[in-house]
C-alpha cells in the first residue's frame, strides 16, 4: 500500500486564483491538508510502505517572495513525520523556485545515491526501485527537456527552447491559444532520448522478471488522462516505450488540477490526481493505493474518488 498526493503548491500567502483568474487557489491551507493526509497515512492499517508526491509541492510565487527555501522546508517537515520513504516527482513549480542543479541538493531529490538506478545524467530526476517483490516503481522526469530551471546559456536550455519555438508561435510561451498542438507550452516539458532509452531498459528487465510496474510523473503522458494542454511534449515517445512492454499496469500523474482517468488501448491505467492547491478547506485531495496481484484499489479522500483498476 502507498499514499499518493499531487500539486500541494504551498505558499505562506493569501488565497489567490489561477492564471485565468477564475479558479481559487488555497495557498496557505494546502499545508494543513497535507498534515491531514500525513496523519491519515500514519494511521492506515495495514500500514503504507511509501508515499508518492507527484510534484508542485510548493508554488512558484515563493521565488518572487524570497521564500522558496522556507516553504520547501515546511512541506518537507510535514512529510518527514512519516516513517516511510517519500518518492518525489519534479514539477514546473519546483523549477520556478530552484534550478535543477539546486534541486539535486534538496530533500526533493529522492533518486538513490548509488547511481545505477537512473539515467547517467545525475540532474535527470528519473529512477526506479522495487518496493515489494514482483513490483517496480519508476519515477520519470517530465522536465528533462525544458526551459525551466536551466541556465539560458546551457545546451539543455537551447535544445528545449528550439523544441518550443518550432511548435509555439505565441509571444507568451505559456499560452496554448491557437496552437495545433496546445501541449507545447513552457509549463510542460519532455523526455530526452537518454531517459527514454533508460526507461526502455528498465521495462525490459521487468518484463523478463515478470514484474508489475507503476510509473509516476508530474505531467500526464496520455491525452485521455489530460485536458489536451497538460501533457508531456513528446508523450507519444514515452507511450511507445510503455506499450512495447507488458509490465506497466498504471501511470500516475499530477499537473492537471481537475484530475482525469483513462484505460488505454493496451490495458494501461492512466490516473491523473486532483490537485491539493484548488481543494477548498473543508475537503481534501489525497489517497491510499492498495496493490494486489490482479488489481490496484485507490481509496480516495475528499475530491479524489475511489477507483478499482484491474490488470
Amino acid at each position: 500500500a502507498f499514499g499518493v498526493i499531487a500539486d500541494i503548491q504551498f505558499a505562506d500567502a493569501e488565497d489567490g486564483y489561477d492564471f485565468g483568474g477564475c479558479r481559487r487557489r488555497y495557498y496557505r491551507n494546502s499545508l494543513r491538508l497535507l498534515r491531514e493526509a500525513v496523519l491519515a497515512w500514519a494511521g492506515e492499517s495495514p500500514p503504507i510502505d511509501f508515499v508518492v508526491q507527484l510534484g508542485d509541492s510548493i508554488d512558484g510565487q515563493n521565488a518572487r517572495r524570497g521564500e522558496a527555501e522556507s516553504a520547501l522546508q515546511q512541506v518537507l517537515e510535514v512529510l518527514g513525520q512519516l516513517s516511510v520513504p517519500v518518492h518525489h516527482a519534479w514539477g514546473n513549480h519546483e523549477l520556478y523556485n530552484f534550478s535543477r542543479a539546486r534541486l539535486v541538493h534538496t530533500g526533493l531529490y529522492s533518486r538513490p545515491a548509488g547511481g545505477s538506478d537512473g539515467p547517467p545524467d545525475r540532474e535527470c530526476h528519473a529512477y526506479h526501485c522495487s518496493p515489494a517483490p514482483g513490483l517496480r516503481l519508476v519515477v520519470l522526469d517530465t522536465y528533462d527537456v525544458s526551459t525551466l530551471g536551466t541556465d539560458p546559456g546551457s545546451p539543455r536550455y537551447q535544445v528545449s527552447l528550439q523544441v518550443l519555438r518550432e511548435k509555439n508561435s505565441n509571444d507568451d510561451l505559456n499560452n496554448p491559444e491557437g496552437l495545433k498542438e496546445p501541449h507545447f507550452v513552457a509549463f510542460n516539458g519532455g523526455f530526452s532520448q537518454a531517459q527514454l532509452d533508460w526507461f526502455d531498459e528498465v521495462l525490459k528487465f521487468s518484463d523478463e522478471h515478470q514484474e508489475k510496474v507503476i510509473v509516476t510523473a508530474h505531467v500526464p503522458i496520455h491525452p485521455g488522462a489530460s485536458n489536451g494542454v497538460c501533457l508531456a511534449w513528446n508523450f507519444e515517445a514515452a507511450l511507445s516505450v510503455v506499450h512495447s512492454h507488458r509490465c506497466v499496469v498504471c501511470v500516475l500523474a499530477g499537473h492537471l488540477h481537475d484530475g482525469a482517468y483513462c484505460l488505454d488501448s493496451h490495458g494501461v491505467h492512466h490516473l491523473t490526481l486532483e490537485g491539493v492547491i484548488e481543494t477548498p478547506p473543508e475537503s481534501n485531495a489525497f489517497g491510499t493505493v492498495h496493490v494486489y496481484e490482479d488489481k490496484m484499489v485507490l481509496k480516495g479522500r475528499g475530491r479524489i474518488p475511489d477507483r478499482v483498476m484491474h490488470f
